[in-house]
């Protein structure tokens, strides 16, 4: 049976128009060993882009999948980067080449904080769920969860010369973890609202936290060696005591016998700002401090390191010892005293204001005394700044602004040329002209708040209508606005071409309708050359404002929608009153007419889709289309397939002969405001919320609308799957830390996977038996094709699956898969393991899944009596075979080190330093042409 209908499917082709998107922060990242500070990172709704500040370009795009990127953090040694998600993924990225090798799957929601440990080999997530997540990098494996916190976490810190955790949330607590026996040994209640960032300073003697007001808190850190109270006098032990009980008065939850440190506040340092703290960080050695707030001014700090504060209070000593000698003459008085305030340690560097509201920063020192901080603001623009921090009043210097890849404020109209070429978008501050193809600005040009916009016949001028009524038409060849007309009284909301191309039509808030037509007058100043301009020619009056107006193509109807949820249709000729289409409960906001004149569809704010005849006004069909407003609705030319956008960020395909949904757009974060569709209708192009737009494009794949519903309830079916109650160990409390791995649809597969093998290895193990039993019976001998080949071929084919599910998921990921798993299979599968050990299969693989079924199920495991030769033989064959690799693995390293020693004995010259040597003598000579050049310039 052939198809009766083809539909082609669009697929998603570029993101383009956002330089940043506000939910990521920003972080300077290095390529290939180029200059620090000139590479900077950002979130781009789903990807991160990596812009080249100096040269205002996109140098790099790690793209993502499906779910908005929240949090970025580079990684100590600058070749990779990870990423975190609104999903709770993490994605980690290698800058060389953009592609991504690891992934992590652990939260529940959108991961807020990500922190690498000083060699980069671990990696701990802190997301909305409350949850913190200790991950291994290199064993590609989730260590354990830690759950204390009530709210979402803002800011993780790791001790470098302990192997402690901090983590901050807006639970208002700051939590101290030990990761030895990950649990927390203490918590902070010193603060009344969120702690929104800390850092630490004073080579991790001092905790610094900002909150939610004007005051930075400082902590100072004491560290206490074992063996410390052993031995102590009474008068001592009972002084701390009283001590601790003040300092819980003051807010300091501390045990009166501290274990491993003690957290005394130590001050307050005041900001400018009154609000919250948006971004707290410092350099990489954390001499310079920087922190915002909501506002768009950024106030950068110095941290005085022990020897400056020294000379400096020896100075206030001094002329503090003068002024008490001046004051008492001859007399001889006490000795002054000065006392030592946060305010010596922490100064106030310096001011720096942003041109917007900032909403995330880094900041990077770099060799020469210059601080270089990078501003990511919330009108889609990256700023970076200098300041010389040796400078006695520094100011900050602008170095760079990324602004023209993007408009500042959302897209509310877009338009397509007639040659499917050049892209129109226009913002509440500027209009751009894109090349669809290589998606680069062609012109730039300042305008109003503007509502709609058309390609003048010819692509040589463009028309916008603005908020305030007016008619501004620009020329594209010299970027210049030719000329602005007041058109209605309030704002335009919608604006046609007529199809004879010889004019426009526009409707407005004043309630009317209006004509122009388009003339060429004489350019007054040239006075040679003639321009284009719009001369209005008729006027219809209506009862209620106009959200929208539509020729038909054949241009004898006029489709108007009013502020009372009817559609009025007029003769273009005559104005005169036709046909009114009445039944949406709220406005209709968005409208088109088919190619043929024959059927209208109407999109309104009550979420519905409407079809009507344009003969008699008779509606064919009424659809649900979205969950939220609909915002735009366009048929594609020369079919009855028309699309719709709505605010539930999705753009859907509809057919208007059989009113059946064809496709849905998904990609788009936030409200979808407005969408074009190419003249040839290959391309579609959407903007929204979020500053994006995107790009779609039709491709030659046929869509079977059958196949189509059936994905989509699948998909609902393994979403809600996914959505069941962890898996719980048995035996097991729920305490402070956990596994790691996250329930997913993927895991429950993978379980059914591995029950799928032991079930056709239990099945064929029986056929064997039976046919073995057969051939004893009738006195005959079994087929040794049998005998040998079909238990070798199921034996194989279990472990073949083990190997498949830990190459595509991370062990704490087959983990849950195991945890899932029936207790029945396990037996089964601990003698495999047992085969797999003797013959040396997958040992490393096989020992982690053994322990962890052994961990698991140990009650129900060591009470059958079956399973103990098994457990026997097991103890037995990993114990010798993990030998056996880790011989072979010394004797290996062993080996390449003695091969190591002989090189560089005979060559003379450090084995693996010789190309670093000659990399880094490159950078100093090009370093030096460079200052060379700027010395001559």
């Amino acid at each position: 049976m052939g198809l009766t209908k083809q539909y082609l499917r669009y697929v998603a082709s570029a993101v383009f128009g956002v330089i940043g998107s506000q939910k990521a922060n920003i972080a300077f990242v290095t390529l290939r060993g180029g200059e620090k500070g000139r590479y900077v990172a950002v979130g781009a709704c789903e990807h991160v882009f990596i812009w080249d500040v100096r040269k205002a370009e996109k140098v790099l795009i790690l793209e993502g999948k499906k779910h908005e990127v929240t949090y970025l953090c580079p990684s100590p040694d600058g070749v990779h980067i990870a990423v975190g998600y609104e999903d709770g993924g993490v994605r980690i990225f290698n800058l060389l080449n953009g592609e991504s090798n690891i992934s992590f799957s652990g939260h529940k929601s959108a991961v807020s904080v990500i922190r690498y440990d000083a060699l980069g080999a671990r990696l701990v997530t802190g997301s909305r769920d409350t949850d913190v997540i200790v991950w291994d990098i290199i064993n590609e494996c989730g260590l354990y969860r830690l759950k204390g916190h009530k709210d979402a976490i803002t800011q993780i810190l790791f001790l470098e010369s302990k192997n402690l955790l901090i983590t901050s949330s807006k639970d208002s607590f700051v939590k101290w973890w030990d990761l030895d026996t990950q649990h927390c040994f203490k918590t902070m209640v010193g603060h009344r609202t969120e702690v929104w960032g800390m850092v630490m300073l004073n080579k991790e003697r001092r905790l610094l936290t900002g909150s939610a007001d004007s005051e930075l808190r400082a902590w100072d850190i004491q560290y206490i060696e074992e063996g410390k109270e052993v031995g102590e006098p009474q008068e001592k032990k009972v002084r701390t005591l009283l001590e601790n009980e003040e300092e819980d008065e003051e807010g300091l939850d501390e045990e009166p016998e501290e274990r491993i440190l003690s957290c005394k506040k130590a001050g307050s340092v005041l900001r400018e700002a009154r609000d919250r703290v948006v971004s707290l960080v410092t350099d990489a050695k954390a001499k310079v401090l920087a922190c915002h707030g909501l506002d768009a001014t950024l106030e950068v700090f110095t941290v005085l390191s022990e020897e400056e504060v020294q000379k400096k209070m020896d100075r206030k000593l001094k002329k503090a010892k003068k002024k008490a000698k001046f004051q008492e003459g001859e007399e001889h008085g006490p000795e002054p005293v000065v006392e030592r305030k946060l305010s010596d340690e922490i100064q106030k560097l310096a001011n720096i204001k942003a041109s917007s509201k900032i909403r995330s920063m880094d900041c990077l020192a770099v060799p020469n005394g210059e601080m270089k901080l990078a501003l990511l603001l919330q009108n889609n623009t990256v700023e970076t700044y200098t300041l010389n921090t040796t400078e006695k009043n520094p100011t900050g210097t602008k170095t760079s602004r990324l602004t023209l890849s993007g408009h500042r404020t959302d897209v509310r109209t877009l338009a397509f040329s007639s040659d499917n070429i050049a892209i129109l978008s226009a913002s509440g501050e500027t209009v751009k002209v894109w090349n669809r193809s290589t998606l680069q600005v062609i012109r730039t040009m300042g305008c109003e708040y503007a509502l709609c916009s058309l390609f003048v016949p010819g692509d040589r001028q463009i028309i916008l209508g603005t908020k305030s009524g007016k008619i501004q038409l620009f020329d594209l060849a010299s970027g210049s606005l030719l000329e602005t007309t007041d058109a209605h009284a309030g704002a335009l909301w919608s604006m046609c071409l007529s199809p004879d191309q010889r004019g426009i039509v526009t409707g407005g808030a004043d309630k009317t309708v209006k004509f122009w037509d388009f003339e060429l007058i004489k350019d007054q100043d040239s006075g040679k050359n003639k321009r284009l301009t719009v001369k209005h020619t008729r006027t219809l009056q209506l009862d209620e404002d106009v959200l929208c107006v539509r020729f038909s193509p054949d241009q004898r109807l006029l489709a108007v929608s009013l502020l009372d949820c009817t559609v009025k249709i007029f003769y273009t000729d005559t104005l005169k009153f036709f046909l009114s289409l009445y039944g949406h409960k709220l406005p209709v906001l968005c409208l088109d007419i088919s190619h043929d004149s024959a059927l209208i569809g109407t999109g309104s704010a009550d979420r519905n889709v409407k079809i009507w005849g344009l003969d008699f006004g008779d509606c064919h069909r009424s659809m649900f289309a979205h969950d939220d407003s609909v915002m735009f609705l366009q048929f594609v030319p020369k079919t009855h397939l028309f699309f719709t956008a709505g605010k539930d960020r999705k753009i859907k395909q509809w057919d208007a002969d059989k009113f059946e949904h064809i496709q849905t757009l998904e990609g788009h974060h936030r409200e979808v405001w407005c969408l074009a569709i190419s003249p040839n209708g290959d391309h579609i192009v959407s903007s929204s919320h979020d500053k994006s737009l995107r790009l779609w494009e039709r491709t030659r794949e046929p869509i079977i609308l059958e196949e189509e519903k059936e994905m989509e309830r699948e998909a609902e079916f393994e979403e809600s799957l996914a959505k069941g109650d962890e898996p719980v160990v048995p035996g097991e409390t729920k305490g402070e830390a956990e596994p790691a791995g996250k329930k997913t649809i993927e895991t429950v597969k993978a379980a059914e996977r591995i029950m799928e093998a032991v079930e056709l290895y239990r099945e064929e193990s029986e056929k064997l038996e039976e046919h073995s039993a057969a051939c004893k019976a009738a006195g005959k001998e079994p087929k040794a094709f049998k005998l040998i080949y079909f238990p070798s071929v199921m034996y194989r084919y279990v472990l073949w699956i083990s190997l498949t599910l830990s190459s595509v998921f991370l062990f704490s990921e087959l983990e849950v898969s195991l945890l899932v798993l029936p207790f029945p299979y396990v037996p089964d599968l601990l003698k495999l393991f047992n085969g797999y050990v003797q013959q040396g299969l997958e040992v490393e693989l096989v020992c982690r899944c053994l322990f962890f079924l052994l961990r698991v199920h140990f009650g129900q495991i060591t009470s059958n009596q079956m399973l103990l030769s098994v457990i026997d033989e097991l103890r037995t064959n990993t114990i010798s075979k993990v030998r056996e690799i880790r011989d072979v693995l010394g004797f290996n390293s062993a080996g390449l080190q003695f091969l190591q020693r002989e090189i560089e004995s005979k060559e003379d010259v450090m084995f693996f330093a010789d190309a670093t040597d000659r990399f880094e003598e490159k950078k100093r000579k090009r370093k030096k042409r460079e200052r060379a050049v700027l010395t001559i310039t």
